[in-house]
């Protein structure tokens, strides 16, 4: 798959902010100041929500890239479902403020993608994890260590866009999919690696270190 480049504006964004600035254009010379100036916020709004800035890639070698902008929910122990294994579960929750472009966390080969439908619930919440739409994808690194990464739908969100399929290469830090409106990333990592991260720190994709493979 080739690495998406970053225009600046999401690709998946050039439809809405497009939208938002002709119905904005026309309000400003046929309708109320007052309502223009409430569109062309909305067109802010949805400008800086799409922004795709590209990011620097560390180059430590054993390092599982942050795969989503945000904040840490989760640091803990837990069953990766999808490999049925014993892991060590890093969540990441986004606000409809952060970047919403998934960037995979490792070099590696996609072996498996896994598409859920679901319900629609506060991404910070638990049981998101196993009750809300989601896509995960089944990396192995170039060491040969597994890893899960999960994009998981909100109670905003209502789309999920992944474009790795199996057999595909990731590079690290490369552009994987979308999610629209708010969401969360699990990444499930061998119980040997060692989290980089705290709960409740603000994170960055691609340029924060999520943890270590051992």
């Amino acid at each position: 798959m080739k690495n998406y480049p970053h225009p600046l504006i999401a690709r998946e964004g050039w439809p809405f902010l497009a939208g938002a600035v002709i119905v904005a254009l026309v309000l400003t010379w046929l309708a109320p100041w007052w309502l223009a100036a409430l569109v062309w916020l909305i067109a802010l709004f949805v400008l800086q929500f799409f922004r795709d800035p590209a990011r620097e890639i560390p180059d430590q070698p054993n390092a599982v890239l942050c795969p989503a902008d945000g904040r840490v929910i989760k640091v803990e122990p837990a069953r990766d479902p999808y490999l049925n294994r014993d892991s060590l579960k890093i969540s990441v929750f986004m606000n409809v403020f952060n970047v919403h472009s998934q960037r995979s966390p490792v070099d590696g080969k996609v072996e498996n993608v896994w598409y859920n439908q679901g319900s629609f619930l506060n991404a910070a919440i638990d049981k998101a994890s196993e009750e809300n739409e989601r896509n995960a994808l089944h990396l192995t690194a170039a060491n040969g260590q597994k890893v899960t990464c999960v994009q998981v739908a909100g109670l905003v969100a209502r789309r999920i866009l992944c474009y790795a399929k199996a057999g595909d290469t990731l590079s690290r830090g490369q552009r994987y999919g979308f999610i629209r409106f708010g969401s969360r990333v699990d990444v499930y990592l061998p119980v040997s690696a060692r989290a980089c991260v705290t709960i409740g720190q603000k994170v960055r994709a691609t340029e924060t270190v999520l943890a270590e493979l051992q």
